[in-house]
């Protein structure tokens, strides 16, 4: 109905149309649908009086003419939001008008955008007067559901007479980038900022003798020193007992390896997989990166997608960050074989491989072990996958009925098949780490520095 007032104005004020814009409200269509009933009625009783359905008509258009004439023009708007926001993490985005004239009963804005903006690719807000100025404002909440370039491509604004009849409408293309980056709200968490303080991973460097195979210094031997730290050449030449003083060493090699494939763009709790992945990766390369390690990373699905170079300075983490924005989601199953032996040609020393990946089924995971098994044989690797709390969730629900109690059993017949290609993982000497997406940046941290303080990188 709204559609049909809207046309018929239009035609009817083409002449005016460069510089109105008529818009129908939602009480113009609920009069013109009751005076629908009241035409049928003149013409079944007075046949002879079927013109006043017209006039009646025609009445209520002059009305929505009338009412949208009443109010002021759009002085000026500006639409205000983050250039740069965080995939997950919710944003202002706010509408600002002012009218010359008088003031409208209502407005109301819309824009269309990207749809990992809004759902949809739709924003509506109600425009409302701003309590200090002459301005209305209309403000509301976006969370990016993935990474990327977003655009706001079009906006429109909509203000309504004193008679909620009829109002004025127009709208401009915008073309507005938003850039959509990974996660980084953990890196800034007051939790890890206090560990990083510490004297052994922290703003300055510390070292930190007597532990590690890196040899430092000789120091004159004491009781109550292991005796196996004795250095025999150094003490035959000085006739005195020394003992050797090692230290942690800082130059490791960390590839985190993101699967962008099918599996991975799955979401868990709103978010693909990768982006949990990305944020969790990015938490424990900035640790690394105090540590004094370096950090790259890789991206693969049907190919390689990115290798960046190592980074070892703190400084350069954002050069991460924007090579994480870059990884893509593509619904294919990944080449792990082409993707490894990529990488394992990359690198031309022993490093620490951390794989983000997720499967399905064991057939799925079949190429995926063989090469992880081709793989250890010259780097550490630790595999993380997150846990599906909707499986779970599956498992432990009460069997009310038979369709519960076959959901139950398949979900924990397709967990089981999970824990034998992870138990076959182990096997080959590939260190697993499965948890909740909620805990996987945390406990990410805690192997890294566990498998950094024994030494078994280099």
């Amino acid at each position: 109905m709204i559609r049909v007032l809207r046309l018929l104005l239009n035609i009817l004020l083409l002449p005016l149309r460069p510089l109105m814009v008529i818009a129908p409200t939602e009480r113009a269509a609920w009069v013109a649908a009751a005076l629908a009933p009241v035409a049928v009625v003149i013409a079944a009783t007075a046949p002879g009086a079927w013109v006043a359905a017209p006039l009646l008509g025609g009445a209520l258009l002059l009305l929505i003419a009338l009412d949208a004439a009443l109010i002021g023009k759009v002085e000026g708007w500006e639409i205000r939001t983050s250039e740069d926001i965080e995939v997950g993490q919710p944003t202002s985005l706010a509408i600002t008008a002012r009218f010359a004239g008088r003031q409208p009963k209502r407005a109301e804005a819309a824009l269309a955008c990207d749809p990992r903006l809004a759902e949809e690719g739709r924003v509506a807000l109600t425009l409302s007067p701003e309590p200090y100025g002459d301005g209305w404002r209309g403000e509301t909440t976006l969370t990016p559901t993935r990474r990327g370039t977003a655009l706001v491509e079009r906006a429109w604004i909509r203000w309504t007479g004193p008679l909620g009849l009829g109002g004025r409408q127009f709208d401009y293309a915008l073309g507005k980038p938003v850039r959509i980056w990974p996660d980084l709200s953990p890196v800034r968490s007051p939790d890890l900022q206090t560990f990083l303080r510490n004297a052994q991973i922290g703003l300055i460097n510390r070292r930190i003798r007597g532990e590690g195979t890196q040899f430092e210094a000789l120091s004159e031997y004491e009781p109550g020193m292991d005796r196996r730290r004795i250095d025999w050449k150094a003490s035959a030449r000085h006739t005195r007992l020394f003992a050797r003083e090692n230290e942690s060493e800082r130059n490791n090699q960390i590839v985190f390896a993101f699967d962008c494939g099918q599996a991975m763009c799955e979401p868990v709790d709103g978010l693909p997989r990768i982006d949990r992945a990305v944020s969790a990766a990015l938490t424990c390369g900035y640790v690394a990166l105090k540590g004094g390690d370096k950090v790259a990373l890789f991206g693969f699905a049907r190919r390689p997608q990115l290798m960046t170079p190592f980074i070892a300075d703190a400084r350069a983490f954002y050069r991460l960050q924007s090579a994480a924005a870059g990884l893509d989601y593509e619904p294919v199953e990944p080449n792990f074989t082409l993707a490894l032996a990529t990488l394992t040609a990359k690198l031309q020393r022993r490093s620490l491989v951390v794989i983000f990946s997720d499967f399905t089924d064991p057939t799925a995971a079949e190429l995926m072990v063989e090469s992880l098994g081709r793989l250890v044989n010259k780097h550490l690797v630790l595999f993380v996958t997150m846990t599906d709390s909707e499986v779970e969730d599956l498992i432990t629900a009460p069997p009310g009925d038979i369709a519960t109690l076959a959901r139950s059993v398949t979900a924990d017949s397709l967990a089981q098949q999970r824990k034998l290609v992870l138990t076959r993982l182990r096997r080959l000497g590939i260190d697993v780490l499965e948890a909740p997406w909620e805990s996987i940046g945390p406990r990410l941290i805690d192997h890294y520095l566990a498998i950094r303080n024994s030494e078994a990188i280099g």
